[in-house]
């Protein structure tokens, strides 16, 4: 057999979901694409096989007797794909320990860490991830995933790691070194903004109730974007300590007032109950709650130096 001549593996992917589902519609949810490149791959299949697949009658379609035929073979096929697929990744899957988090919490907190686990344990293969878009554990194959929230994550492991707040912080050279020396000083600044850290619950326990937010100027949809802001004089900014505090030891930021503003949530180590124990598993979570604990005793240390 040529197997040069074989389909397209998006279109008999398409196809095979189709004739599955019985919906074009369903078939693109399912594969994350439009409607349209699902009707265009199975267009396309079709005129390369020189036969109709899929009776269509206006948003409605089913499958023709010989395209019922050939999707239960193509579906055979390709689980019998997946299952080798799947066999070749798990022979090597126990030492791969595959870790999702926030960009902002990877790159400031979490990477200069790393290296002290992988020395740790050099026998895990780490794949980090960073991504703003909550990942499906299961989908996804992700063992463990770093979430900042609530801490309700139904049917999921979920262990609290460590608390936020913010504070108020300024590159040293800003604004000619000219600092802001009382809260009240902040409402004729350059504040920058973020649609995740906002001013209202600071300014509140500064004993400023009713000044406004910032309503000018950049707005940061990433707390690492505003925190760089902020490191290159860009402006005052209302920081995260667990990713400025490392900037604010070396000298790097200036923590203004001793004024911090407690987060409602909070950071937490998720996964699925049935890997919670598993050895790559368990080990990242010790290393975890070691980090965090040797972290809270440095914020501990710089905060009462600033005091």
């Amino acid at each position: 057999m040529d197997l040069s001549k074989l389909p397209n593996l998006n279109a008999l992917r398409a196809f095979e979901a189709a004739a599955r589902l019985e919906s074009f519609s369903g078939a693109a949810q399912e594969l994350f694409v439009t409607h349209g490149a699902v009707s265009h791959r199975i267009r396309a299949l079709e005129d390369e096989l020189g036969i109709g697949l899929f009776v269509r009658d206006g948003k409605r379609v089913r499958l023709t007797e010989i395209g019922r035929t050939y999707a239960s073979q193509v579906r055979v096929a390709m689980f019998d794909i997946a299952q080798a697929t799947q066999e070749v990744r798990s022979g090597d899957r126990s030492r791969r320990l595959i870790v999702s988090t926030l960009p902002s919490f990877g790159a400031r907190w979490l990477m200069p860490r790393i290296g002290r686990f992988i020395e740790l344990h050099p026998e895990i293969d780490l794949d980090l991830k960073t991504t703003s878009v909550l990942v499906d554990l299961r989908r996804d194959e992700v063992d463990v995933a770093i979430r900042f929230g609530s801490g309700d994550y139904p049917g999921l492991d979920a262990r609290a790691l460590m608390a936020e707040t913010y504070f108020v912080a300024c590159a040293p050279t800003y604004n000619e070194s000219k600092l802001p020396r009382k809260p009240a000083e902040l409402l004729k600044a350059q504040l920058l903004r973020s649609e995740h850290e906002l001013w209202h619950d600071w300014f509140v326990l500064a004993g400023l109730p009713d000044a406004p937010e910032p309503r000018r100027g950049v707005m940061y949809e990433d707390s690492s974007m505003l925190l760089q802001a902020v490191l290159d004089g860009g402006g005052i900014g209302l920081v995260r300590r667990t990713l400025a505090i490392d900037h604010v030891a070396s000298g790097r930021l200036v923590k203004l007032f001793g004024i911090e503003a407690p987060s409602a949530i909070s950071y937490f180590m998720v996964c699925l109950p049935a890997t919670a124990d598993l050895p790559r598993v368990t080990l990242f979570r010790q290393w975890l709650e070691a980090e965090v604990a040797r972290f809270e005793q440095s914020y501990g240390s710089v905060a009462s130096a600033l005091r």
